[in-house]
């Protein structure tokens, strides 16, 4: 007779047993229903893995020429070129991941040779290198499993059907030619081993986008190091740019207002002199003397101007900018309308961006047409100026556009310029507000 304590145990069992078919039925459930999307995941893997294999090619070429200096001048613009894919690598693992992938690399400006010293120095570059030369190695291989395993197990778990249906010796299970329904079973059998491969696509993909985010992405250290050297250079460039003002201030007043004060003086001291002998020259050197003081006036206005212009705190970024379209050279359009105010030296510095804009277009361009475009949006204020001048445009040290760059680092901001051969010029700066 059974006792109750072996029925209990029996059903102890019975429910363990359900409950172990029931995790393996969610197992295979969730694996096969991530395999299409891990597939495809892979499968372009290894598309960009060829692109891989073909960029890792151009650079040991561009690293071979450099080694004779001939090969040096186009590094930086190989660096750039290779950004774009390893940008869609990002966004790829990002996505299947389910997690962003910061993108920090330092920035490609200044001489040839500073750019240069970058791409050498930077660690990102270094990173990229190495995931370059991982993905190319890899990412193909795993893309045809990943196409093959799942083909492969569905082939030959349907060999039994068809085998018979097509020229014997056609059907091939694994290098054996199935010519019976033994071979054909054992095909089917063999399906269970591929199976539980493709199964383990998923996970292939999940190494993938792992490995990538482990290259691609910046440790916290080097982050951290890299955002620090990032604000020194910002800060000493903030101090340049702060001294180059006070000297352009201080060269105006003394060769401007100060000599004109000075002039005024001298015939003031003249005309006292010649007051009681001769009242008609006199008056002539009182008249020029308040020229003299009117003409020191306008430049004193000027050179407050330049400071910080009036018309910012009086009427707003939008007015004053308009002001600057109105007095331009080159017809000049301006969409600024909706932008509001923002911090005095947010407005300051955009204010002298599109000023020494237009004024190196007027200058260089040969332009029929400006347009300047200002938007606010998420405590960033992006400003862009674009011209259909004859392009070619580059920053030189001491130039326009260096200053420009130096007043949007100053606030954490960055500029960027297109300006190909032939037009059109591009100049964008963003700056944030620091709220």
């Amino acid at each position: 007779m059974t006792t109750r304590s072996e029925l209990r145990a029996a059903a102890r069992l019975v429910d363990s047993t359900a409950y172990g078919d029931g995790v393996i039925a969610d197992y295979l459930r969730q694996r096969i229903r991530a395999l299409p999307s891990a597939v495809l995941y892979l499968v372009i893997g290894g598309a960009t893995s060829l692109v891989a294999l073909f960029a890792m090619v151009g650079l040991c070429v561009a690293g071979a020429l450099s080694l004779v200096g001939v090969g040096l001048p186009i590094l930086p613009d190989a660096v750039r070129a290779l950004r774009p894919l390893l940008g869609f690598e990002r966004r790829r693992a990002a996505g299947r991941l389910g997690a962003p992938i910061v993108e920090a690399y330092r920035p490609l400006t200044g001489s040839l040779r500073q750019q240069v010293s970058t791409v050498f120095a930077d660690p990102a570059n270094r990173r990229d290198v190495v995931w370059l030369t991982v993905h190319a190695g890899t990412g193909l291989i795993l893309g045809a499993l990943a196409f093959a395993l799942p083909l492969s197990a569905i082939n030959q778990a349907l060999i039994p059907l068809y085998w018979q249906l097509v020229p014997e010796g056609a059907v091939d299970n694994f290098g054996i030619s199935v010519r019976s329904w033994s071979g054909a079973l054992l095909a089917m059998v063999l399906a269970i081993p591929v199976g539980a491969l493709a199964l383990q696509v998923p996970v292939m993909a999940r190494w993938q986008a792992r490995v990538a985010r482990w290259l691609l992405a910046p440790p916290a250290d080097v982050a951290l190091a890299d955002r620090v050297a990032e604000l020194t250079a910002t800060r000493a460039a903030a101090l340049d740019a702060h001294g180059a003002e006070l000297r352009r201030i201080e060269r105006d007043l003394h060769d401007g207002a100060q000599a004109r004060m000075a002039a005024v003086i001298m015939q003031l001291g003249l005309a006292e002199q010649l007051h009681d002998r001769d009242p008609a020259a006199a008056r002539d050197l009182m008249r020029k003397a308040q020229d003299t003081a009117t003409d020191a006036l306008a430049e004193l206005r000027e050179v407050l101007r330049s400071v910080y212009p009036p018309v910012l705190s009086d009427r707003g970024l939008a007015s004053a900018l308009s002001g600057l379209a109105a007095r331009s050279p080159i017809p000049c359009t301006l969409e600024a309308s909706t932008i509001g105010r923002w911090p005095a030296a947010v407005e300051a510095a955009a204010y002298f961006v599109v000023a020494e804009a237009l004024t190196n277009a007027t200058k260089h361009s040969r332009a029929h047409s400006i347009a300047v475009s200002v938007r606010g949006a998420d405590n960033l204020l992006t400003v862009e100026i674009r011209d259909d001048g004859i392009g070619e445009a580059r920053e030189a040290d001491g130039g326009g556009l260096a200053g420009i760059r130096r007043r949007a680092e100053a606030l954490d901001g960055r500029m960027t310029l297109a300006s190909p051969a032939g037009g059109p010029t591009v100049l964008r700066v963003e700056l944030p507000s620091g709220l």
